[in-house]
């Protein structure tokens, strides 16, 4: 008996190309990309991509009237169920167009997260994806209950049912924010406490980030021999994935592998991916690990530096950029970028799927961190409580006491952090 196979949407991706956004996009790489995030959900088959201009938003449709009728003709001949529009979409456009098209609606956010749930594989992945689609529903309460407004009884003194339904539902999505809240700072200081072990073993972290599908993950596997999934596929990787690496003639270390960032990814999304992120945070080097061989290269590496820049990530960590996907060139593409490359001890061109300039990459880490990262015990006064708090700030500090006199502190750094705190 065969199985029945799994029912797939038949889907329609929308860009508006606003005139007067001054963040305004290449606006067929940005519907390229849509159309890659769409395909990234695998019950989703996209039939139909368009690019639709527009001077400016309209505050009830998004777009003119014209453009909607004529959207409705098309869609209903396409046989479409969903339709996906790259950039935010209002509640009440989003009400107004699903009755004018009779298909079902999600704005970029929406589709994101659509994507975060589909891939989370840690427990505090997954609670992170619901906290956020909760916070995400909490502000479109409006659409659903809209048609109960009408229904207001007595002298308008006391809401209506319309209102009542959207205060319910309002407090118990807060209820459940706040049960997954506690539940995350559980899971979270679990993890915390395996960064604790971790930090104890002499090990350097260091941490691959990037736009996603710049080839994190498929560096990742070629240098652990792990196996994570690595595909051509946006958003792959969601959950922090680390690995010890022997590196050649150098020390051991810890590979982190993150989530990839994007262009627009709304910012209680970023706050959903803290846990990845924040091995970041504790990496003693971080690789930045860039798809040269895309014709928005430059855009999206500025995307990656902005949000490393949010999360406090600042020149005091050594950063390398990587020059990944030479292998998708023609040669004298390829030793172009190579030469650009050498003009900066900085900068690495590779091909991560064919191991092309790995090894001077390699060699280069490993004389960074060679004798970079030392333990050593300070001891501080009880007036020193500025100079204790910037240790603690930087989590340098893996063990500390306390005497008569002040904090004897256990601290791992490097020389670069100790020359900082002498200058405090």
């Amino acid at each position: 008996m065969s199985e029945t196979a799994p029912a797939v949407t038949r889907a329609w991706v929308l860009h508006p190309d606003i005139k007067s956004d001054p963040d305004r996009r290449d606006a067929t790489f940005a519907l390229d990309e849509a159309v890659s995030l769409a395909r990234a959900l695998p019950d989703l088959e996209v039939i139909g991509a368009e690019v639709v201009p527009l001077a400016r938003p309209q505050p009830g449709l998004l777009f003119g009237t014209g453009k909607v009728d004529e959207l409705a003709d098309a869609l209903k001949a396409a046989e479409i169920e969903l339709v996906l529009i790259d950039g935010p979409v209002t509640p009440v456009q989003q009400r107004n167009l699903e009755k004018a098209w009779k298909v079902k609606l999600l704005d970029r956010t929406g589709l994101i997260l659509e994507i975060f749930s589909d891939r989370a594989a840690t427990r505090e992945g997954v609670l992170q994806v619901e906290m956020a689609a909760l916070s995400y529903q909490r502000t479109r309460l409006v659409r659903a209950w809209t048609h109960l407004e009408r229904q207001r009884g007595g002298l308008g003194f006391v809401g209506g049912p319309g209102e009542t339904q959207i205060e319910a539902d309002r407090r118990a999505i807060d209820t459940q924010l706040v049960r997954l809240r506690r539940q995350l700072e559980k899971v979270v200081k679990t993890r915390n406490l395996h960064r604790a072990a971790r930090a104890k073993v002499p090990y350097p972290i260091v941490a691959l980030v990037g736009y996603t599908n710049a080839g994190k993950s498929t560096l990742f596997n070629r240098l652990t021999g792990a196996e994570v999934m690595a595909k051509d596929m946006l958003f792959a990787t969601l959950d922090p994935t680390m690995r010890r690496v022997d590196l050649p003639d150098g020390p051991e270390i810890i590979l982190s592998d993150t989530v990839g960032f994007i262009s627009n990814l709304p910012t209680e999304l970023v706050a959903a991916f803290r846990a990845t992120l924040e091995e970041v945070l504790a990496a003693d080097i971080i690789l930045h690990v860039r798809d040269v061989s895309h014709p928005e290269t430059e855009e999206q590496a500025e995307d990656v530096r902005a949000i490393l820049s949010d999360l406090g990530v600042g020149d005091e960590k050594p950063q390398y950029e990587v020059w990944n996907k030479l292998d998708r060139m023609t040669e004298d593409e390829a030793a172009s970028w190579q030469a650009r490359a050498a003009r900066s001890d900085e900068v690495f061109a590779i091909s991560a799927l064919n191991g092309t300039g790995l090894d001077p990459l390699l060699a280069e880490i490993a004389e960074a961190l060679a004798g970079q990262v030392t333990e050593e015990e300070l001891h501080l006064d009880f007036a020193q409580g500025r100079a204790r708090a910037w240790l603690f700030e930087r989590d340098l500090v893996k063990g500390e006491r306390q005497d008569e006199t002040g904090f004897a502190l256990n601290v791992r750094w490097t020389a670069k952090d100790k020359a900082q705190f002498d200058a405090l």
